[in-house]
């Protein structure tokens, strides 16, 4: 596994790769590497010739600067992991190397389409902004033909693929299913800063999802919307940001269960000053 900092030396690797017709898959991180990562790495090298993962803390996609400051760097464990998974090459580029300062201070623009105002949207302004604007930089230098993301960030894949579609990219859009610890929480980097009690009490989060796809679609939605939140919220350690039922589409609430075809529930509960994402997909045709 070849670990490349500059981005002229991986525009150069990636530049020998294409001239000999290879395929490329792609998995940008932001390191504090889990199972759930992994897993995408372990799909890129089922599916192509090489695979690049990037570590990168994005410093544009933060809201709130002690976020940005507390975010867990274990850089020697996550080269570790990925060459255990197969990975070929890592790209993990200083901020410099990325941005200039002007790019720092300033959003980034882009259509979202109304993707942008909702559930994460609502609450964490200018983060997409940031999102859409380093992984395209990473597209550029890459140059993958498929990237492969979670499914626990849904509303990040929708805008990669809206993304896309916009300008046109040659990049197949892999999306990966959830990986969960053992007790059912979703796995992700967060996880690491919940203490033992506050892990077992997160739990709770996906225990009270699964349990809702048992009221599907005999309950109102508005209806299970409401228990579904009081339920989670019957542990005084979690509090909810919100639960939206969505079109899987376009991310818009739906009002009856005849309305999508595809129909996902998104919750964001704090446990502590923890915030924590999940969803669960009601209806798929």
């Amino acid at each position: 596994m070849k670990l490349i900092i500059s981005k002229e030396e991986l525009v150069s690797v990636i530049s020998g790769l294409k001239s000999t017709n290879t395929t490329i898959g792609f998995v940008p991180t932001m390191g504090a590497l889990h199972r759930g990562h992994l897993s995408l790495v372990t799909e890129s090298v089922k599916q192509n010739h090489y695979t690049v993962a990037s570590i990168f803390v994005n410093p544009t996609q933060f809201n709130n600067p002690n976020d940005l400051k507390n975010y867990p760097r274990m850089l020697d464990h996550d080269l570790k992991a990925l060459k255990q998974s197969g990975c070929d090459i890592v790209f993990a580029p200083e901020t410099n190397d990325i941005y200039d300062t002007e790019e720092i201070k300033r959003p980034f623009e882009f259509d979202f389409k109304g993707l942008d105002k909702v559930m994460e949207g609502k609450f964490r302004p200018n983060h997409f902004n940031g999102v859409v604007h380093i992984v395209s930089k990473l597209f550029e230098l890459v140059r993958p033909d498929r990237a492969y993301f979670g499914e626990k960030d849904f509303q990040q894949l929708a805008i990669i693929r809206l993304m896309t579609d916009s300008y046109d990219m040659p990049v197949e859009i892999v999306s990966c299913p959830i990986v969960r610890e053992e007790s059912g929480l979703a796995m992700s980097s967060r996880n690491m800063l919940l203490s033992e009690h506050q892990r077992d009490v997160a739990s709770h989060i996906y225990a009270v999802l699964k349990e809702s796809l048992l009221f599907v679609p005999n309950t109102p939605i508005y209806e299970l919307k409401q228990c579904t939140i009081a339920a989670i919220e019957q542990k005084p350690e979690l509090k909810v940001e919100y639960f939206e039922i969505v079109n899987g589409h376009t991310l818009q609430d739906v009002e009856k269960w005849e309305d999508a075809d595809y129909i996902v529930g998104c919750v964001t509960v704090y446990c502590g000053n923890v915030r924590l994402i999940d969803n669960i997909c009601y209806k798929k045709l």
